[in-house]
């Protein structure tokens, strides 16, 4: 499936972004009045805790994203990571003046031609995407498998991250077995696509955020590799802090680094987190993503009806709207997308009567359609129409053990105190291994749009009939979602059991 053709066919969702240039000359842009914020997708506070084999002795030894202090509460700051800047998106009321609201169009297009040009420089060729569907493909039905009746959410882009820092801080087959999952070659093939990725996805100009961030937490009687800490800060845009590890102070700032950077969204799952006093380190990393629908609901739309769970029906609010949009299908499901003014896009993909969303998990021609970017010619199965669209609102949240999906897709050695290889993290102690490994999302949708949040700890061809002209697509049983990038890469996926 091509990517590219199925935004073209829904909207043109991508080239938006290119007409704003194109077109900007002497035209008033459409300027959104009060929040900005449809899409809020934090993902994560992603991490690992790494605990050493045997017990250490005494002698073993702010703007989002982005640290300005040497020192965070009591914990001591070794690296600090420096974003990039961006030029503000243009807001047209800047522009209008006088009673007869009389706009300013070369103002206007002066300041709009500075806000593309920058995000023209932190743009890259979007090659780095290519190959790596085989990690979205491997770990979505790993990660959001299991019994159906829960709701449950899994960001990939944040995940890759933090296996991407992961193999940084491992070495031999403990790093070769993540590279394998990574679906990169060598330690640089990684670091080249780590870093695009996060610069692809780095997008800060007041009115659209995506923005990675990454810290390392280290525990302050040991000492550490500083080629390593550099090449987190280089790649990964990682700052590293340095504490006592188990104390209440370093658990504080560590939740509160995660709050800063994720909006507050999952304060209540990142207030659980807690440094066991053996951890010798701890990474997280966060993705915070912050867009509108194109066309927003209308509230007045909305109504109450019946959606038919898993484990009984229950009364929801259901958005509606009706638009000309293209409608896709296979052998067991129907999708529809809705395009993000960053050119990003949701998709609501409704499993047929019958088929669970973890059915949906495990079928190869659902899994092409969401993750697909390789492909060089459309969907087959898709058609424009008139699409009466019903969803829910929902406001969903998962907590995941990663652990045992990582054994699964076999990064079996850092977890096992015998075989795990840290070395290029510290020399101070013999062995570590990855002992935590856990991942929440949250996930919202209203009449603006999505509001997400994530956090990972790491202490065939379809031959279906097609539509008609007009349809119905009723979102009122399980589904699955997915949140896409501009570049068609998922940065949350889920399953709605139960808004």
């Amino acid at each position: 499936m091509n990517r590219n053709q199925l935004y073209e066919s829904m909207e043109h969702i991508d080239d938006q972004v290119l007409e704003r240039s194109e077109k900007r000359k002497g035209v008033r842009k459409r300027f959104w009045m009060g929040a900005v914020a449809a899409v809020l997708v934090i993902a994560v506070a992603a991490g690992i805790a790494l605990q050493p084999r045997v017990p250490i002795g005494e002698n073993s030894g702010a703007t989002t994203g982005q640290a300005t202090d040497q020192s965070v509460g009591k914990a001591n700051t070794l690296r600090v990571a420096t974003y990039p800047e961006m030029a503000p998106y243009p807001d047209e009321s800047q522009f209008m003046s006088g009673a007869q609201e009389t706009f300013d169009s070369e103002g206007y297009s002066k300041a709009h031609d500075a806000w593309w040009e920058s995000l023209q420089a932190q743009r890259r060729d979007t090659g780095y995407a290519q190959g790596l569907e085989s990690f979205w493909e491997k770990t979505v039905p790993v990660f959001l498998g299991g019994e159906s009746g829960e709701n449950r959410a899994y960001s990939p882009v944040n995940v890759y991250m933090a296996l991407g820092m992961l193999a940084e801080l491992t070495d031999g087959d403990s790093r070769q077995q993540v590279l394998d999952l990574l679906g990169a070659s060598d330690i640089d093939a990684l670091r080249s696509q780590a870093n695009d990725l996060w610069n692809a996805n780095y997008w800060n100009d007041g009115a659209t955020a995506s923005v990675l961030a990454s810290s390392l937490w280290l525990r302050e009687d040991i000492s550490y590799v500083d080629s390593t800490l550099d090449t987190l800060a280089d790649i990964y845009y990682a700052s590293s802090f340095q504490g006592e590890m188990g104390s209440q102070e370093m658990d504080q700032m560590l939740q509160d680094w995660i709050n800063d950077q994720t909006g507050g969204l999952l304060e209540e799952q990142v207030g659980e987190l807690t440094l066991k006093p053996d951890t010798v380190l701890a990474l997280a990393t966060t993705l915070y993503f912050q867009a509108k629908w194109c066309e927003e609901f209308s509230e007045a739309s909305n109504v109450t009806q019946a959606f038919h769970g898993p484990n009984g029906d229950r009364d929801a609010e259901f958005m509606r709207t009706s638009t000309t949009n293209t409608y896709y299908w296979g052998d067991n499901f129907g999708a529809v997308g809705l395009g993000l003014e960053n050119g990003g896009a949701m998709w609501f993909v409704l499993p047929d009567e019958g088929t669970s969303p973890e059915e949906l998990l495990q079928d190869s021609q659902a899994m092409e359609f969401l993750f697909s970017e390789s492909g060089t010619n459309s969907w087959e199965n898709n058609k424009m129409l008139t699409i009466h669209l019903s969803v829910p609102k929902f406001d969903i949240s998962s907590q995941t053990d990663l652990l045992g999906g990582l054994e699964t897709l076999g990064v079996t050695d850092a977890l096992d105190p015998e075989l795990a290889d840290f070395s290029p993290t510290t020399q101070d102690v013999d062995s570590v291994y990855l002992s935590q490994a856990q991942h929440g999302v949250r996930v919202a949708i209203d009449e603006e749009g999505v509001t997400a949040a994530a956090y990972t700890v790491m202490a065939a061809t379809g031959s279906g009939a097609p539509p008609e002209e007009e349809m119905d697509f009723v979102l009122d049983r399980p589904f699955l979602f997915c949140v896409t990038s501009q570049d068609g890469l998922p940065l949350f996926v889920g399953i709605v059991n139960q808004p």
